[in-house]
């Protein structure tokens, strides 16, 4: 039985906008198999929903605390969505 998609949305909070943090994240997502969408918000955080199993989650959300080198992540408030579940991982406006 394949393991079921569970999903994360929420917010990244610092300086997130301006730092590649999108494309960044896209390229973790994808590297971990994970499902999902990545946006600017206009307060300056970073929207993300992200869909998977337990454990690519798990290091995406550790990876979201840090993100790429030039951010400085301050929060970040995830919780468990029942959206629908988007076929692969896209940067959207």
């Amino acid at each position: 039985m394949k393991n079921p998609k569970i999903c994360y949305r929420g917010f990244v909070e610092g300086r997130v906008q301006g730092v590649f943090f999108r494309a960044e994240t896209r390229r973790q997502a994808q590297k971990l198999g994970l499902n999902g969408w990545v946006r600017n918000a206009g307060d300056g955080s970073v929207e993300v929903l992200i869909c998977g199993g337990e454990d690519p989650l798990r290091q995406m959300l550790a990876w979201l605390q840090a993100g790429p080198p030039l951010a400085e992540v301050e929060a970040v408030s995830l919780a468990p969505s029942d959206c629908p579940v988007p076929t692969g991982f896209r940067i959207v406006s």
